[in-house]
């Protein structure tokens, strides 16, 4: 009864005097357990959202191959190459900017931050160009679909796919941007420091995750069967 006490009392005494840990933890260290077993499942129903839609597009792939290679060879391989570099170089700063936070730097979170929302913009619009591509030359699924291309049909469903993967993308890629936002705001508040970092380093696991689906989303859509002729 005593023991119970005492963690009683030791949880209140870390709350008076660390205003980083929540009323519901004992610790920093439960807090930051808990924190990162949270994200986890999470990135765990992500993987599955995600998973629905890449083994979706496999088994068309299957059934239709010579319409996923005509509609592959439609994409701007170049802009992918592009964009795949521009998310990897985000993942070494967001890495960079978690180990500021650790090393108790506000200086480097700061910067590292900054880039990195500066090569997410990047790809956002790197992205916005290469929609606007499909739009001028009519390879948006819908009533002004280019009708007159070989297997018009299986074609206009692998820009379905196209869009739909890219695009959800896309948003969790604005979604984590608004999320650097605050934790920029939160870096230039000092709020960072060695004993307390961890929602820069939550938002830096999402981040990868991010990051990671695009590795996978690059070369199924842009390089696998792409500007090889379909017989």
């Amino acid at each position: 009864m005593q023991g119970t006490v005492s963690a009683h009392d030791g949880g209140h005494d870390a709350h008076a005097h660390n205003p980083n840990l929540q009323h519901h933890f004992y610790s920093m260290e439960q807090q930051l357990e808990a924190s990162t077993l949270g994200m986890w499942l999470f990135l765990v129903t992500e993987v599955m959202f995600f998973g629905g839609m890449f083994l979706a597009y496999l088994i068309y792939r299957v059934i239709y191959p010579e319409a996923w290679i005509l509609g592959s060879n439609h994409l701007n391989v170049a802009m992918g190459a592009l964009n795949t570099g521009v998310l990897i170089c985000s993942s070494l700063t967001m890495a960079l900017a978690v180990r500021a936070a650790q090393t108790s730097n506000r200086g480097a979170q700061i910067r590292y931050l900054l880039l990195t929302m500066a090569f997410g913009s990047v790809f956002l619009i790197v992205k916005y160009f290469e929609y606007a591509e499909k739009f001028e030359h009519h390879l948006v699924p819908g009533r002004h679909f280019d009708m007159t291309l070989p297997q018009a049909g299986q074609q206009q469903l692998f820009f379905s796919i196209y869009f739909m993967m890219t695009g959800i993308h896309a948003i969790h890629m604005i979604v984590g941007l608004g999320l650097m936002l605050v934790i920029l705001t939160m870096a230039w508040r000092g709020r960072f420091s060695a004993s307390y970092y961890t929602p820069i380093e939550m938002s830096g696991l999402y981040w990868h995750f991010v990051d990671i689906v695009w590795i996978f989303l690059f070369p199924l859509l842009y390089l696998l069967g792409a500007h090889y002729s379909a017989h």
